[in-house]
């Protein structure tokens, strides 16, 4: 039986401190994925994540319980991804290494030579897609990442980003639209 997020909360708080840690490793990953793709850059996505952590750590006691910990977690980090961005203007510096979702480089074998084209087309796609991705304004981008890549549900969503659902899925819908118009003028442009 796994031990649950309120457990673990209890088991640190009362001083059971490397407890903390079962937390870190449950929720490193889509912490991690989450700022990465608000901010598009490896390093920026470790030092929020590292962020993350570090705050929730320290103001563990200050939660309350009124919202599940993960949603909690989620809110830490876009505040953190949205100071970032601030901090660098918005500026969305876009990675173009070729990695899978574990964050290892591609390596092809020669078996592999055959479909490279295919390969080469789907990354191309990637590409653009993350690029379309970060033209978006932050809070479409979120709820974005949030159910398209994160697969929350709309009311996660709307309780990590304390806002309704209808207007979760006016994000989506309108950022969803945006990147479509986006991704035809890339296509277009080719």
């Amino acid at each position: 039986m796994e031990i649950s997020d309120d457990q673990i909360i209890e088991r640190t708080l009362a001083g059971e401190t490397d407890a903390f840690s079962l937390l870190v490793r449950r929720w490193e990953r889509p912490i991690y994925g989450l700022s990465l793709r608000m901010l598009g850059r490896d390093e920026d996505a470790r030092d929020v994540c590292q962020e993350t952590f570090l705050a929730a750590f320290r103001n563990l006691r200050k939660f309350r319980g009124d919202a599940k910990f993960s949603s909690w977690l989620y809110r830490i980090a876009l505040n953190a991804c949205h100071s970032r961005m601030r901090k660098r203007g918005s500026v969305v510096e876009q990675s173009i290494d070729l990695e899978d979702d574990d964050g290892r480089k591609f390596e092809l074998a020669d078996s592999d030579a055959e479909l490279m084209p295919e390969r080469m087309q789907r990354d191309q796609l990637a590409v653009q897609v993350r690029k379309a991705l970060h033209a978006l304004p932050p809070e479409m981008r979120q709820v974005i990442v949030m159910k398209e890549y994160e697969e929350l549900t709309f009311a996660e969503i709307a309780e990590i980003l304390a806002i309704p659902v209808s207007t979760v899925k006016s994000r989506l819908y309108t950022g969803l639209q945006q990147m479509r118009v986006r991704l035809e003028k890339l296509r277009t442009a080719l």
